[in-house]
């Protein structure tokens, strides 16, 4: 299995934007934000129409098309990110229900369940204390 890369290509997404706009510039758009996450535009576009859904960033269509922030850096955290990007749980049970007959295929559940649960809150409450303002601070602060 690999690892899911969503919430950091969404970061990405949000911190080169900030900094393109901080240049003096409008809209970015989909391709030049692709080019920096090496990723393909179509990738990037649907990321950015679900932080649209979100409102953390807007789009303009048209001549002068591309796409902007709809909320200053400092009001978003990582959080937000990754609850317009992620939605459901982090961890997941089986497809099917295992053999109720057996004790493992009994109990793995409940026990699981509680492990996640306890996963998911440190995982939100670690996400919130994070804004994109600071990821972009050490981004920036990243020895080249």
């Amino acid at each position: 299995m690999s690892a899911n890369s969503r919430l950091t290509i969404a970061a990405h997404a949000l911190a080169w934007i900030s900094l393109y706009q901080r240049q003096g510039h409008e809209v970015a758009t989909s391709e030049q934000i692709a080019t920096s996450a090496n990723t393909n535009a179509v990738v990037i576009r649907r990321l950015l129409g679900e932080l649209r859904r979100a409102g953390l960033v807007e789009s303009r269509r048209g001549v002068g098309a591309g796409w902007s922030l709809a909320r200053e850096l400092e009001s978003m955290t990582l959080l937000d990110v990754y609850e317009a990007v992620e939605p459901g749980p982090l961890f997941a049970m089986h497809r099917a229900t295992p053999d109720q007959g057996c004790v493992v295929g009994y109990g793995i559940q409940p026990a699981m369940r509680g492990i996640y649960e306890g996963i998911e809150e440190t995982l939100r409450r670690e996400l919130a204390r994070v804004t994109l303002e600071d990821v972009l601070r050490d981004v920036l602060a990243a020895p080249r």
